[in-house]
């Protein structure tokens, strides 16, 4: 076992976190990676309430061993969320976008771990201040939304200005990368890519060949997608909503947000109180915050669909380096592998010094 504080806390036998990655985190992949050893995510963001409390009894009976569950503490649905993850002794907690701070506190009173993820130094800093646990800070390398600053460098700002544990995560997909994070003084590594393009991922076959095929020029960051910097690759669709004028951006999140009213069976009171709560915690615009919903449905068209050149793929820039799909056991057992030859490297570097 390989291990820090925290993920003796969490629970998992390498300090490694599956993020938590929407249409890609089912139970049967937060199982594989959680049995393989490392410490799995449930993605709950895009589910109605039903759903997010299926999916954790689904989850609970695939395995015996700790796992979280994400959320955004806006969607509808959210309270009775935070209810289940006690009822059901969840480990620990992701979110991100609009933290709840009456959410957050119930949880850490039961128990739960809140592992909020934060792109800037000054969410870090007010993430540790609503009373988060610990950290994932994501660089800009990361997919998905990021910010603005080399993983590295935000790790080493972060670390500065809170008294949490934080783990890193934009630009991880090995044992090397996980000796480096540690020796920088993180906890362990986040990564989505990496275990995103593993066998038992959800990916349609399609949708994995076209990641597979990408390369590193490829994968960039626009705004145009949902109103945040968002890396993505670079397809077809991607490109040419890039180069869109502003009312077509804007047709087109009115027709995600019709669609995504439908998909999470939510009502227009719910969608309401998710729009002004995204608008009143992210410091939105309108039309951001109207943007916003683009994200899950064109997502869906590739992760789900296995439509790639017409729906969004969230990535890491990592993918383009990212050439094979083990199992989550094969790729647990070839981090441990190159994390122990990596920290021998390091010995002996020191000793012939």
């Amino acid at each position: 076992m390989i291990q820090t504080e925290l993920f003796k806390r969490l629970g998992s036998e390498l300090p490694v976190i599956q993020t938590a990655m929407g249409w890609v985190a089912t139970p049967q992949l937060v199982a594989a990676s959680t049995n393989a050893g490392a410490f799995g995510f449930l993605a709950l963001a895009t589910s109605s309430k039903q759903e997010a409390l299926s999916a954790i009894d689904e989850t609970l009976a695939l395995t015996n061993k700790p796992f979280g569950v994400n959320f955004h503490m806006f969607q509808p649905g959210a309270a009775e969320i935070v209810d289940y993850v006690i009822q059901k002794k969840i480990r620990a907690v992701s979110y991100s976008r609009s933290p709840v701070a009456e959410y957050i506190l119930k949880l850490k009173n039961a128990g739960v771990i809140c592992i909020p993820t934060v792109g800037e130094v000054k969410h870090a800093i007010k993430a540790e201040s609503l009373g988060a646990d610990a950290l994932v800070i994501q660089g800009s390398e990361g997919g998905g939304h990021t910010g603005s600053t080399p993983t590295s460098l935000l790790l080493s700002e972060v670390l500065k200005s809170v008294k949490l544990p934080v783990v890193a995560a934009g630009g991880f997909r090995d044992g090397f990368g996980l000796a480096a994070a540690i020796a920088w003084g993180a906890s362990g590594i986040a990564m989505g890519t990496r275990f995103m393009m593993t066998k038992e991922s959800p990916v349609p076959d399609a949708t994995k060949e076209a990641y597979l095929a990408c390369d590193t020029s490829q994968i960039r960051v626009t705004k145009k997608f949902d109103g945040l910097p968002h890396r993505l690759i670079f397809n077809e669709y991607i490109s040419a909503l890039d180069k869109a004028s502003s009312p077509k951006i804007f047709i087109q999140a009115l027709i995600s947000s019709w669609k995504y009213k439908q998909l999470s069976n939510a009502s227009f009171r719910d969608i309401l109180k998710s729009f002004f709560g995204m608008l009143k915690g992210d410091e939105l615009t309108i039309a951001q915050t109207m943007m916003a919903a683009n994200s899950p449905i064109i997502i869906q068209k590739a992760m789900v669909e296995g439509v790639p050149s017409k729906g969004a793929m969230p990535s890491g820039q990592v993918a383009g380096l990212i050439k094979d799909l083990p199992s989550c056991v094969e790729l647990i057992e070839q981090i441990r592998s190159e994390f122990n030859e990596a920290s021998r490297k390091f010995k002996e570097n020191l000793h012939e010094s």
